[in-house]
């Protein structure tokens, strides 16, 4: 008995082991799926995320791609163009506060959602114009339109102009003057821009916090890179939308094409600017639906459950078992408001010892003003430089937007790509990184100032950059467009519809050319006894002109190659600096005053770069015009004509010695790490004051550098100002 009984104890003893095993086995499924689960949804959001990613830098680079259309359209000067292009950063700037804050506290994934319907609605805002302000009207002669019969464009005497001709002139002016309000819908471009900042504002701080949140902790770093590669693809996209756009007239679709007077390459060509932003903004659309599905949280992976760091979300009340547990609840959220409110007091009263423990820390402070003055020479840079290229070189805007797309920003990626790669190939330490991040931009910038020698000559225009006869000179008095040769004429000083006469040499109007006949019509209007065209040649020889612009002299093509190559390598290099200034940034401030620091950084870019730099590089840029446009009922236009060597030396210059003053305030900043690092190690701790700041080697310290990239800088960059 006894061995039966003690046979039946091992059998039940046995059979108790049995259920536990089961239950092990289906913790262990449940866990398998839950983290199949928590992938799947963090994956689900990094392929939305990117997707947004690509949306907002399209839509960002497409607006830098249309400036010259713009200008062009509304008829308005750079500086005003620069104000439009800095209202993004002012929208942004609006609700960043409440974005990063209030948003943490909601749902995620539908305010993002909920951003991208803004920011697609101010894409929309800025093309709309373009259905209420009528068709584009560009200055053309009466004979080169439709013309069934020789009109002189020398008008010696009213009476010459057929009775109909000056009727439907005097009748374009008065309708033009009636419908002059629409010279003002520029306004709407700048709120659209305006709309985008807002829209765009909740996607970097809540959705890389989503990602640092859900994902598994040695991955969030690869996820955030993804997302960042995408938002570099964008770009690149924006440009060649711009360049297929711009090809295509400002009207396609409402007038007839074949009546078109102009071609691309005329200075008073406007392509069909607004074609992109409803693109732009259908794709943010598309953008944006995912995120309504996305649920507010997703599972936390295994391994950081019981970790230290607690997503932000997870600081806040999350309701749970509502029936059991309702009183306590209430207590709880008693308590917890009330502690909130005393957290939020504590913050308060922190706030100002900790922005003077910030800017008392020399390294931060001169980095900062470092960053601010090279941010406004890069901002100004890239707003502009498609004018720059087109004005400079003579190219099409199809073409500039081509090239800045296709080989510009490939080398800005690239450059940012090896910087990091560097950094980590050669275990590169903080001392290291201000270095490399000085030498960068100096031999950037060095790079840059060889493109002075890169420049095109001005264009040969009659009473503009040489005389009648032939002389050079650079003048804008509105006198010199007047001779002997066309003193029969009864011309206007006003008017832009260039041609180029046999000579080689631009003149502003046929009539001012002194052109007394024209056979043809719109393209291919030629134009004949030319007298002021006849006193560069010889006497007996015929005089004749074409509609449009002369091109430039023979040589401007090569050196808009050598412009080319030297500006792809001053982008590959200024870029290469990139992420060891980052690095920098992070390691020389303490630990808990990271996303304070990296707040008041982004802040000050935003404001003193972002807004000023479109704003007063379009100011000096303006003052280079040498002939203005006019509106149709009077007051100055857009430029039409630019003196290419005080656009060069303006726009240059000014990009110039905003690099050159950034680079001595980098190199107070090496010689302050240089000043606090023992000779020993010559490294720095977080900490950023003296004693502190050299205790690890080089290895240890970027060892770290790594961790905190992928644990702290990401997450804490972009949600907390």
């Amino acid at each position: 008995m006894e061995t039966s009984s003690k046979e039946n104890t091992h059998f039940f003893s046995n059979t108790t082991i049995l259920p536990v095993d089961r239950s092990s086995f289906k913790s262990e499924s449940s866990a398998s799926k839950e983290k199949q689960s928590c992938c799947g949804g963090i994956k689900i959001f990094l392929g939305a995320l990117s997707f947004v990613y690509f949306a907002k830098a399209l839509s960002g680079s497409y607006l830098k791609s249309t400036i010259t259309q713009i200008e062009r359209r509304f008829d308005i000067p750079s500086s005003l163009v620069g104000v439009i292009d800095g209202s993004f950063e002012i929208g942004n700037l609006l609700v960043i506060i409440l974005v990063s804050y209030f948003g943490a506290k909601l749902h995620r994934p539908r305010i993002i959602g909920a951003g991208c319907l803004i920011m697609s609605a101010g894409t929309f805002l800025i093309a709309m114009p373009q259905f209420f302000m009528g068709r584009y009207r560009y200055e053309r002669f009466p004979s080169t339109i439709n013309s069934t019969g020789s009109i002189s464009p020398c008008l010696e005497d009213k009476s010459q102009t057929p009775l109909s001709a000056l009727e439907k002139s005097h009748t374009k002016i008065n309708a033009g003057c009636e419908k002059e309000a629409g010279s003002s819908m520029w306004i709407y471009v700048l709120l659209g821009n305006l709309l985008r900042g807002i829209g765009e504002t909740p996607i970097q701080p809540l959705g890389i916090a989503y990602i640092d949140d859900y994902a598994i902790e040695e991955n969030a770093a690869l996820y955030i890179g993804c997302v960042q590669t995408v938002a570099i693809i964008g770009p690149i996209f924006g440009f060649l939308l711009g360049s297929l756009c711009a090809k295509l007239y400002v009207d396609i679709g409402f007038v007839d094409l074949d009546s078109i007077m102009i071609t691309h390459k005329d200075v008073q060509w406007v392509g069909a600017w607004w074609l992109g932003y409803l693109i732009a903004g259908a794709i943010s659309v598309l953008a944006g639906i995912p995120f309504w599905f996305l649920p507010k949280h997703l599972p936390k992976p295994e391994s950081r459950k019981d970790s230290s760091t607690s997503s932000e979300q997870s600081k806040f009340i999350i309701e749970d078992n509502k029936d059991q547990y309702k009183s306590y609840q209430q207590v709880k959220i008693a308590e917890m408001a009330k502690g909130k409110s005393l957290e939020f007091l504590s913050s308060l009263m922190n706030f100002l010892p900790s922005l003077k423990n910030l800017f008392g820390n020399p390294v931060y402070s001169l980095y900062l003003c470092a960053s601010i003055i090279q941010f406004n020479s890069l901002i100004g840079m890239v707003t502009y430089k498609p004018k720059y290229i087109e004005q400079q070189y003579g190219q099409t805007s199809s073409k500039t937007n081509f090239v800045i797309g296709l080989i510009n920003i490939p080398a800005v990626a690239f450059g940012i790509f090896s910087g990091g790669l560097i950094m980590k190939k050669f275990r590169i330490n903080v001392l290291g990184a201000a270095k490399l991040s000085l030498g960068s931009s100096f031999f950037g910038y060095l790079l840059l100032l060889s493109l002075f020698a890169m420049g095109c000559e001005n264009s040969d225009v009659a009473g503009l950059t040489v005389s009648y006869y032939g002389t050079k000179q650079t003048t804008d008095n509105e006198q010199a467009l007047f001779s002997e040769c066309n003193s029969a004429c009864l011309c206007s000083k006003n008017d832009w519809d260039p041609i180029c006469g046999e000579n080689g040499v631009t003149y502003i109007s046929a009539c001012l050319a002194g052109c007394q006949a024209s056979n043809g019509s719109g393209k291919n209007t030629v134009f004949f006894n030319c007298s002021c065209v006849r006193t560069l040649e010889s006497p007996s020889q015929s005089s004749s002109a074409v509609v449009g612009p002369c091109q430039k002299g023979n040589e401007c093509p090569k050196m808009f190659l050598y412009f080319l190559v030297v500006s792809v390598i001053t982008s590959y290099t200024l870029s290469v600096g990139g992420t060891p200034g980052y690095i920098l940034l992070l390691r020389c401030i303490k630990p808990h005053l990271k996303s304070f620091a990296l707040g008041i950084y982004t802040l000050a870019i935003r404001v003193l770069a972002g807004i000023p730099a479109p704003v007063y590089f379009g100011v000096a840029i303006d003052t280079t015009c040498m002939k203005w446009g006019s509106k149709r009922c009077g007051g100055r236009g857009a430029c039409r004509l630019y003196d290419s060597s005080a656009l060069r030396y303006v726009y240059l210059g000014l990009t110039l010695v905003l690099g050159m003053v950034s680079i001595f305030f980098s190199v107070a900043v090496l010689w302050v790490l240089r000043k606090r690092s023992s000779p020993q190690d010559e490294t720095l701790s977080a900490n950023g004051e003296r004693g502190t700041c050299g205790t690890k080697s080089r290895k240890d310290n970027f060892a770290n550098s790594d961790h905190l990239i992928q644990t702290t800088y990401w997450p804490e960059k972009e949600t907390r100002l």
